[in-house]
């Protein structure tokens, strides 16, 4: 199970990224022979028509229309088709479907070949087929139960890739193949039909591929009331990309309320949600309406999602499905209408697998996932981001300060593993200690040994927590920028100073730190007498962040 929960996180990263389609597809399948150790494996999507339009086999480029019918037999396709259910072959060369085409990619001389493929579905209609062949062992049967479960989960996400990649394509063809309207939404901006310019969101700098995907989506998605699941590091912007979607949305003139899961205990979170009524508690002395009941008619932004505990996971399950809920101490039931919007920095596919986050919830709420690029992965925009942030810094202390070429150059060369917060407090605090109106290169702490972030994250990986979705960076914390580096806190308090180099590179401090970051962790509990709090002092960390790590690296606590 844990095994699935892994195939089905890194599925879900490669169907979020920015691809085209087919390539999506592809890699899809890729990672299906990696996790289920297949001889071949295909992804089938079907026109409207009922032909199959794209054929998937982990080439890319991916098979052609002419080609689809050589992957899976027709007779196959339209079975599972037919059927809706999923179809399995102990022995494809005893099987009259596959023995039907006449240029069967079955033979494997006289070893038996098992055969695996499940509906693609969406809006109770089939718009494709995953399958899977392997050669039979009695040892290893195949497909077991988890197979089938396996592929039926990752035919769920593949069908939300489809149709979305189906409806950005349409949104696409109409927007070119319309006149520019004067009466457009007045926070987005397109150029002239036809010449493909970026989508802009008043607030939201960056022109970088990874960020218009973003942005292009979230204009699309907006349009909609499905709920959406935002996906990225610490500092990424999560919170104002939800406030992007409600203003782009037709709630926009209705409340956009928001709620930090993380930062409440489970019987203030439900009294928060769903509201309380007077007496029912000791305190509650008025009735209390909640959070699902002010977003009425508007959008309710979970931050943290994957914090709730999963008692609390069924109670909020049943106010999604149902768009139903009591307050604490009542008995009235009251009907809302609410857009979700969710944001986790946690890999929810490994918590579903191990129990953690209920399944259930989790499609619930992963209509559309929408992963957020880290700044490292949009380095053309850290000019561009640098500059407003400078600009909000002048309006608010009434200062006219500028940043020269070099310094522009040093800020650059950052590796950022705060992202947008930690450049906010690269650029506020470099502002604030500026010797002239022209910010240098010399007026930042990392050019004067005095880099924040050697200091936080000297002798990590940059991902204390362990709870990101990628297992990269996680700060709430915002360093200065020190070039393309990531090194952290120890147990000593001396500052260093770091050399820019390749984060990715052998040679790179943060490279080096990910052989040890369990090592270090046992060091800092073993000297704080495994005394979280005093442990996470001695990192320069959060007793949370500490608390995660732990249970990252499944360290049991000792009792001393």
């Amino acid at each position: 199970m844990r095994q699935a929960g892994s195939g089905i996180y890194e599925i879900s990263k490669v169907l979020t990224a920015p691809a085209r389609l087919e390539i999506t597809l592809a890699n899809v399948v890729n990672i299906l022979s990696s996790f289920l150790q297949i001889r071949q494996g295909a992804i089938v999507v079907l026109d409207a028509g009922g032909h199959p339009e794209i054929a998937a086999t982990g080439d890319i480029p991916p098979s052609s229309q002419s080609a689809a019918r050589g992957v899976i037999p027709k007779a196959v396709i339209d079975h599972i088709v037919t059927t809706g259910m999923p179809f399995i072959v102990k022995d494809v060369g005893k099987s009259e479907l596959f023995q039907a085409d006449p240029q069967p990619p079955w033979s494997s001389g006289t070893v038996p070949i098992s055969f695996v493929g499940v509906p693609v579905k969406a809006d109770n209609k089939i718009i494709g087929t995953i399958s899977v062949d392997r050669v039979r062992n009695d040892a290893a049967p195949f497909p077991a139960d988890e197979d089938v479960r396996f592929l039926t989960m990752v035919a769920n996400l593949v069908s939300r890739t489809i149709r979305l990649h189906r409806f950005l394509n349409l949104e696409s063809r109409r927007l070119i193949g319309e006149q520019e309207r004067p009466e457009k939404p007045i926070n987005t901006q397109r150029g002239a039909p036809g010449r493909h310019p970026p989508v802009k969101i008043d607030g939201i700098v960056g022109d970088s591929p990874a960020l218009q995907q973003v942005v292009e989506t979230v204009s699309v998605v907006a349009r909609t009331n499905s709920t959406v699941l935002l996906r990225g590091e610490s500092g990424t912007g999560k919170e104002f990309f939800a406030q992007a979607i409600h203003e782009l949305s037709p709630r926009r003139n209705k409340p956009f309320v928001k709620l930090n899961c993380a930062a409440l205990p489970e019987g203030v979170l439900e009294s928060e949600l769903f509201g309380h009524e007077k007496g029912a508690f000791t305190g509650a002395i008025a009735q209390r309406a909640g959070r699902f009941e002010l977003a009425n008619g508007g959008t309710l932004l979970l931050d943290e999602i994957g914090e709730i505990s999963p008692a609390f996971q069924a109670k909020l399950l049943r106010v999604l499905q149902e768009g139903e809920l009591e307050r604490v101490g009542g008995t009235k039931t009251l009907a809302v209408d609410v857009r979700l919007i969710c944001a986790t920095n946690k890999n929810l596919e490994m918590a579903v697998a191990n129990a953690e986050f209920r399944a259930d919830l989790y499609y619930r709420i992963s209509v559309v996932p929408i992963v957020l690029p880290p700044l490292r992965e949009r380095p053309g925009d850290i000019p561009r981001l640098a500059k407003a942030l400078l600009d909000r810094f002048n309006k608010e202390n009434q200062s006219e300060l500028t940043f020269s070429p070099s310094a522009i150059e040093v800020m650059s060369q950052c590796y950022f593993p705060g992202n947008v917060r930690e450049l906010e407090n690269c650029v506020r605090r470099t502002a604030t200690l500026a010797r002239s109106s022209s910010i240098v290169s010399s007026d930042f702490a990392c050019k004067n040994s005095q880099c924040l972030s050697s200091l936080l994250w000297k002798g990590t990986d940059g991902s204390p927590s362990g709870n990101t979705i990628d297992g990269r960076a996680r700060s709430n914390v915002m360093p200065a920028a020190s070039p393309r580096s990531s090194g952290n806190v120890g147990a000593s308090d001396e500052v260093s100073s770091v050399k820019a180099c390749d984060p990715n590179g052998s040679g790179c401090p943060a490279m080096e730190s990910r052989l040890t970051q369990r090592d270090r962790l046992i060091e800092a509990m073993e000297k704080a007498g495994w005394v979280q709090a005093k442990a996470a002092r001695i990192l320069g960390l959060t007793p949370r962040q500490v608390g995660y790590a732990l249970r990252q690296h499944r360290i049991e606590v000792k009792k001393l």
